[in-house]
């Protein structure tokens, strides 16, 4: 390898693990815990739509009792999914935060019976809904949707237990779209 090419990466090396040990003094890296790690990614968001997202998963939560929670910071948007285990294969639905609303994914959303025609989305498998509020996921329509979610899992949920719920943060892209909406879009 040129030396060139070995400064430059030896660089950029030194600049991610000067990041990372500070993302994670901060309360925001690998080092900390989940929850803490979550509240970091929350905060990127307006307050609208971060106290949307904790209203739903909180909601998601106690439908879903002994779910395991998956978190992925990803460039387009945070996923909070939930499923019986920490295969993304296992996850019944997921909760996106965007700059501007918050989605309820079904990740077998196209097989979900939907009477009411609530589910958008047109590919072969996942559908899903843009969140008004938290209030979103106390309507019966929803709520069903969520049930048959359950009921049609691959993998049953596991029965809740006594103590902490499991967090586990799957990925963390280092390169993302804005968290918050851009000036003149409207917030």
């Amino acid at each position: 390898m040129p030396a060139r090419r070995r400064a430059a990466t030896a660089a950029a090396a030194a600049g991610a693990a000067a990041r990372a040990t500070a993302a994670g003094a901060s309360g925001d890296g690998p080092t900390a815990s989940p929850e803490k790690q979550i509240a970091a990614f929350l905060a990127r968001y307006t307050p609208r739509i971060r106290a949307v997202a904790k209203a739903a998963r909180a909601k998601v939560r106690a439908l879903l009792p002994g779910a395991v929670e998956l978190v992925y910071d990803n460039y387009n948007a945070l996923v909070i999914a939930f499923g019986a285990s920490d295969r993304a294969g296992d996850i019944l639905v997921s909760l996106a935060l965007y700059p501007r609303w918050v989605t309820l994914f079904f990740l077998r959303g196209a097989k979900l019976p939907d009477p009411r025609g609530l589910l958008k989305g047109s590919g072969p498998e996942i559908r899903h809904v843009v969140l008004d509020g938290a209030a979103t996921l106390d309507t019966p329509p929803v709520r069903a949707l969520i049930a048959a979610a359950r009921a049609g899992a691959r993998v049953p949920l596991p029965l809740p237990k006594s103590g902490p719920r499991r967090v586990l943060i799957k990925s963390v892209s280092p390169k993302q779209r804005p968290r918050r909406p851009t000036a003149g879009a409207g917030e």
